[in-house]
């Protein structure tokens, strides 16, 4: 069937009529469109909420979804074969760059929450968890100038502390802000960020959104690989119709949920969503177990000459790092329902599913950042239990070696990161720490730990970490 002779996408087809907008998302790509967005749909009053997205560097993935009025076809993607989904709760996809239409929608007493995907790098924190306004100057000055009025605001933090300020002039009453980016206690970076912006630029905003504004953390999982051209072949051959924008996923999904919705949410715990009081122990389960190993399988397999999750699983010298990395990691993890056990088996069995094919690459961009959350708490850990944390440290290591060889490194130290690679030895290993976390690369055991560890991965090492158990990781007590 020609592509012309194929039809589009329809509501009316389908069956998903517009509900009203009261969600507003920034960060407009294919794990929102997997998570919140399926979860939304499946919430048992999913039909009364609307998700109007926003993009953000590109208006490409809004173009392609208004064209199709917010519907795409998530694939869910098991072992035994394809599933196949139309998803309609997003209502309206607009260009990041619209902070008019933005400021509408917040400022809209419909709407009661805005949620983000927007990546770790976006909250502009240093390497202490404080805000840094240094890399918002050329928003600050817009707003010092126009409110963002005209669409000339560049980041989302400060396109979202303009529609803030439109929310306060309006007098429509609070509204929640709601993180699901994978970072450690998500809502209260969230809050550091938005207030240190909105104080940089207007102190009364910023006693107003401590007044107004609740910050939920959430902890999310759920694998969503790029999207292929070989994936949307697959769309219109199954499904008989053309989509330009399907989300692949794992059939695999999880959404751990604490704080206060001042002006309600959907029933996502009808979709299979846990809220809790106390998120820390589920969000450092899901941050060290699957994005710290997910983090050291980008680094390791790479080095290694593999390109996926699921290949760099089944070389041993990776496989072997990861059980390491993990035996670390779960001497911290308390709580009587993390079922941990349990939780290894299934990312064992996911990251396995060759059939996602879950790109290191894609994994290994923002490092220094990531890093601070997944690597570093358990090699902390570790050491003040006196044990040497060469599992975590491996992490730290392979990156180091990673960004080695990358003339291209998606990261927003890049700059730094390209300095401290100019330094030999030593020096250059205790620069490197300090960019992930500040004052790391100070410890002259741990920089001699890492040191040790370089050049684990090599294509033709015969090191240990290859051939033996995680044993051979442990090596050192921290005295």
């Amino acid at each position: 069937m020609s592509a012309n002779k194929v039809p589009g996408l329809n509501r009316a087809q389908v069956g998903l009529p517009k509900a009203p907008v009261r969600i507003v998302h920034l960060g407009l790509g294919a794990f929102h469109r997997s998570h919140e967005a399926w979860y939304t749909q499946h919430a048992g009053d999913g039909g009364e909420w609307g998700i109007a997205a926003f993009t953000g560097r590109r208006p490409d993935a809004a173009l392609a979804l208004a064209a199709q009025d917010g519907l795409f076809t998530l694939i869910e993607r098991s072992g035994d074969g394809d599933a196949f989904e139309v998803i309609g709760s997003i209502v309206e996809a607009v260009d990041g760059a619209d902070v008019r239409r933005l400021q509408e929608l917040v400022s809209a007493p419909e709407t009661v929450m805005v949620t983000l995907t927007i990546t770790e790098a976006a909250y502009g924190l240093d390497s202490t968890g404080s805000f840094d306004a240094s890399g918002f100057a050329g928003d600050l000055a817009v707003l010092a100038s126009a409110a963002g009025a005209g669409g000339t605001l560049t980041t989302p933090l400060g396109r979202l502390v303009s529609a803030l300020a439109a929310r306060r002039e309006s007098a429509a009453g609070p509204i929640a802000v709601v993180s699901c980016d994978n970072l450690s206690g998500n809502g209260e970076v969230a809050r550091r960020a938005i207030t240190g912006l909105a104080e940089a630029w207007d102190a009364g905003l910023a006693r107003w959104i401590e007044k107004n504004v609740s910050f939920v953390s959430t902890s999310v999982d759920r694998i969503t690989p790029r999207t292929t051209e070989a994936d949307i072949a697959e769309v219109e051959e199954s499904c008989g119709y053309r989509d330009s924008s399907p989300v692949v996923a794992e059939p695999f999904r999880d959404w751990v949920i604490s704080g206060n919705f001042p002006k309600g949410r959907p029933r996502w715990e009808d979709a299979g969503a846990v809220v809790v009081d106390d998120l820390e122990p589920y969000e450092n389960r899901k941050l060290w177990l699957l994005n710290g190993a997910h983090s050291l399988l980008a680094y390791a397999g790479q080095l290694r000459g593999h390109t996926t999750v699921a290949q760099a699983l089944e070389d041993p010298s990776c496989r072997n790092a990861v059980e390491a990395f993990w035996g670390e990691a779960a001497e911290h993890l308390h709580g009587q329902d993390l079922r941990i056990p349990e939780y290894l088996e299934a990312l064992r069995a996911r990251f396995a599913n060759g059939r996602i094919a879950h790109n290191l690459s894609q994994i290994a961009a923002d490092g220094s950042t990531k890093l601070r959350m997944r690597a570093v708490p358990v090699l902390a850990a570790e050491r003040s239990q006196g044990r040497s944390g060469a599992g975590s440290s491996l992490m730290l290591a392979a990156w180091i070696d990673y960004v080695a060889e990358q003339k291209e490194l998606k990261d927003p130290r890049s700059d730094s990161i390209a300095a401290a690679n100019r330094a030999q030895g030593a020096e250059r290993i205790a620069a490197l720490l300090n960019l992930v976390s500040e004052g790391l690369g100070e410890d002259p055991r741990i920089v001699a730990l890492v040191a040790r560890q370089s050049s684990t991965f090599a294509k033709d090492s015969t090191t240990a970490a290859a051939t033996a158990g995680p044993a051979h990781l442990v090596p050192e007590r921290n005295s």
